[in-house]
């Protein structure tokens, strides 16, 4: 991710705040889908049998849609530690070789 030279320290925080938001987000996505797939199954084994095929189709779909957005979250995790450590090298802290 490229970036411009000179960042203020309420850039670097303004940019880990926006990935931290973006996490929270994909982590409820990721329950969404859950609970949606959860639902579909359900929906196919006891309430609509007839239409199980239909279901199972859906319960695929919001499974895949769940393991995406985890992805996502996982992504902007990394994202956020990334900006906060430029945040902290950019403005004095120091970080120690062996620490995450």
């Amino acid at each position: 991710m490229s970036q411009p030279a000179e960042m203020s320290k309420k850039d670097y925080e303004k940019q880990v705040k926006h990935h931290k938001h973006l996490e929270h987000v994909a982590k409820v996505s990721t329950v969404a889908a859950v609970v949606v797939a959860r639902h579909e199954k359900h929906k196919a084994k006891r309430v609509d049998p007839e239409d199980a095929k239909k279901h199972k189709i859906k319960e695929d779909i919001a499974k895949a849609v769940a393991v995406g957005s985890v992805g996502v979250a996982f992504h902007e995790r990394h994202e956020k530690k990334d900006a906060k450590k430029e945040e902290e090298s950019a403005f004095g802290k120091k970080h120690h070789p062996f620490s995450k």
